[in-house]
C-alpha cells in the first residue's frame, strides 16, 4: 500500500516570523501517518531547512531551472536545491505554465534536471475549465504527462505526479472525489504503460483541498495525498489535512 504524501505549496507568501510560527505548530502536531513536506519561496529555503533538519518533515522548492549553471540571472539550479537539502521541487505548476509560458517540453526538461541532481520533481498536470467543458480533460493531462515520461525515460517512475485542475486552484471550487479519482485512474494507467511501476508511484490531488474535504479525496483508490495551496499557510488547516491522509 502506498504511503500518503501531503505537500504544502506556500506560493509567494511568507515572512520569517510567520514561517517560524507555522512550522513550529506543524512540528508540534507530529507524528503524522503520512509523509509531509513544504515547498517554499527560495529566499526562505535555508531557514526552513535549518528548522526542519532534525525532523521527519521534508522541504522543497516551487520551481527549478532546466539549466545546470550559467548566465541565467534569477534562476536556481537543481544542484543548488540539492545542496540545501531539498527533497522535492514543484515542476510545471499551472501558474508557471500560465504566467511564465512554460511549455510541456520545458516542464519535462526541468523534471529531468531535478532528478539528475537527486531532487524529486512533483510534476503538475491539469486542465482549464474551458478544456474540461470541451471534454478534453483526459487528452490534456495525458499530453502534459507524456512529455515528461518521454524525457525521463527509464527514470519516469521516480517522479511524483500532481493532478491540479486549473479551474479548482484558489477558486474555492473542488473536483468531486469521483471526478478527481477518474483523472487519477487515467494517469496511473498511463504511468503503468510507460514504467510498469505505477502501483509504487504517488499521484497527488491539488485544487482547493481543505480540512473538510481532504478525507473524502484521500480515500479514493488512486489519490495518494495532496498538493495543498492556501490551506498550507494556516497551521490548523494544514495539520488537519495531514492527519486526514493518515
Amino acid at each position: 500500500m502506498r504511503k500518503k504524501l501531503v505537500v504544502g505549496n506556500w506560493k509567494m507568501h511568507g515572512t520569517r516570523a510567520a514561517n517560524a510560527e507555522l512550522l513550529s505548530a506543524v512540528l508540534a502536531a507530529r507524528p503524522y501517518a503520512a509523509d509531509v513536506a513544504v515547498c517554499v519561496p527560495s529566499v526562505f529555503l535555508s531557514e526552513v531547512a535549518a528548522t526542519l533538519a532534525s525532523s521527519d518533515i521534508r522541504w522543497g522548492a516551487q520551481d527549478v531551472s532546466a539549466h545546470a549553471q550559467g548566465a541565467y540571472t534569477g534562476e536556481v539550479s537543481a544542484a543548488m536545491l540539492h545542496e540545501l537539502g531539498c527533497r522535492y521541487t514543484l515542476v510545471g505548476h499551472s501558474e508557471r505554465r500560465a504566467y511564465h509560458a512554460e511549455t510541456d517540453a520545458v516542464v519535462a526538461q526541468k523534471a529531468q534536471a531535478a532528478l539528475g541532481s537527486g531532487v524529486t520533481p512533483v510534476v503538475c498536470v491539469g486542465e482549464t475549465l474551458a478544456e474540461r467543458d470541451a471534454g478534453q480533460t483526459e487528452a490534456v493531462v495525458k499530453r502534459q504527462l507524456s512529455a515528461v515520461i518521454h524525457t525521463l525515460a527509464h527514470c519516469a517512475a521516480e517522479m511524483v505526479v500532481a493532478y491540479e485542475p486549473v479551474w479548482a486552484i484558489g477558486t474555492g471550487r473542488t473536483a468531486s472525489p469521483e471526478q478527481a479519482q477518474a483523472v487519477h485512474a487515467v494517469l496511473r494507467a498511463q504511468l503503468q504503460a510507460a514504467t510498469g511501476r505505477a502501483e509504487q508511484m504517488k499521484i497527488l490531488y491539488g485544487g482547493s483541498v481543505k480540512a473538510d474535504n481532504a478525507s473524502q479525496l484521500f480515500a479514493q483508490t488512486d489519490i495518494d495525498g495532496g498538493l495543498i495551496g492556501g490551506a498550507s499557510l494556516k497551521a490548523v488547516d494544514f495539520i488537519a489535512i495531514c492527519r486526514a491522509a493518515g
